[in-house]
């Protein structure tokens, strides 16, 4: 696809820090109006490469565009045409909320033709109507969130950026925030966000799990449950979890055993085979167990399998 059609694009790009690579060749293309997510542990190269982008930070080395301009040689254009929401509130607490939103609104050069129309669009997306004079400091979590989404976007960029938006936030106001994301998306801007929350993941168009500062999978979230899994996933209900996940760790045909809620999810090679062997397994060890049956994968079962699997061949590797 073309650079006109993709309002993201990374070709072999890297960051280091002295010997640190923190972003290794990475190469993604993400199209006009799609929801993104780049999901990863903390530490993985998620915010490195959110700078980045935002020609907050030059590349040590490939290349990224934004919006037709190369962060490297043009990061003002770039963040001209962008918007940016960090992971940490980065509004400021002892202004009101009209002096941010103003505030805001002049630093990204909003028209002052337009300024009424994006001021009263911003109060009303963050449900902050008639509250113009709160001390920002002092609005609950979910309303900061929503007012640092509604100022990052007052100039109406093509492209936003948001750096684990909801860290911090209540499900149910979470939940509020992804449709603001998901209207925004409809109408044509590009979404790009980062998060370790593998649940809110699901919200995404398409997703990039990245490790160590590499890509290891990228597509839909059902793609991704559908075709990235290694090996195969079973839920066991049994009793005595803690004396169970750790016999099974170390069991025959087990490639991983971890609790998940008042069960264990195990990953094995092949799921049919598997189940009489463990099922009398855990009975001459003295589990009883009440089911045992193959399950589709969560998206955090196929992290957990991807990193599990290339953390064993960097060990293999060493």
């Amino acid at each position: 696809m073309s650079e006109q059609v993709n309002s993201v694009v990374m070709e072999k790009l890297v960051k280091r820090f002295g010997a640190f690579v923190a972003v290794d060749q990475v190469d993604l293309a993400v199209r006009k109006g799609e929801v993104f997510g780049f999901l990863g542990p903390n530490g993985a190269g998620k915010s490195t490469t959110i700078r980045m982008l935002c020609g907050l930070l030059k590349p040590t080395s490939g290349r990224a565009m934004v919006v037709g301009f190369d962060v490297g040689r043009k990061p003002e254009a770039v963040r001209q045409n962008i918007g940016y929401m960090s992971q940490k509130f980065s509004l400021y607490n002892d202004l009101k909320v009209i002096e941010n939103i103003r505030l805001f609104a002049g630093l990204y050069s909003v028209p002052s033709r337009n300024l009424k129309e994006r001021i009263d669009w911003a109060l009303d997306m963050s449900s902050l109507r008639g509250q113009e004079n709160l001390i920002t400091g002092t609005l609950p979590g979910g309303w900061k969130q929503r007012l640092a989404l509604g100022c990052a976007v007052l100039h109406k960029p093509p492209v936003i950026f948001l750096d684990e938006p909801t860290s911090g936030v209540d499900p149910i106001t979470r939940r509020q925030f992804w449709d603001l994301i998901h209207q925004m998306a409809g109408e044509g801007v590009t979404v790009f966000v980062t998060t370790h929350y593998m649940e809110e993941a699901e919200y995404c168009n398409r997703l990039a799990l990245i490790f160590r500062g590499k890509i290891v999978a990228l597509g839909t979230p059902s793609e991704l449950k559908r075709d990235c899994m290694k090996g195969e996933l079973l839920l066991v209900e049994c009793d005595s979890l803690g004396k169970a996940v750790e016999l099974l760790q170390s069991a025959p045909d087990v490639m991983d055993a971890a609790v998940f809620g008042n069960a264990l999810h195990l990953v094995v090679n092949d799921a049919e085979a598997a189940v009489p062997k463990l099922q009398k397994y855990l009975a001459d060890h003295g589990i009883d167990v009440a089911r045992i049956e193959k399950i589709r994968p969560s998206l955090e079962d196929v992290f957990v399998s991807l990193t599990t699997a290339q953390e064993a061949g960097e060990g293999h590797k060493a």
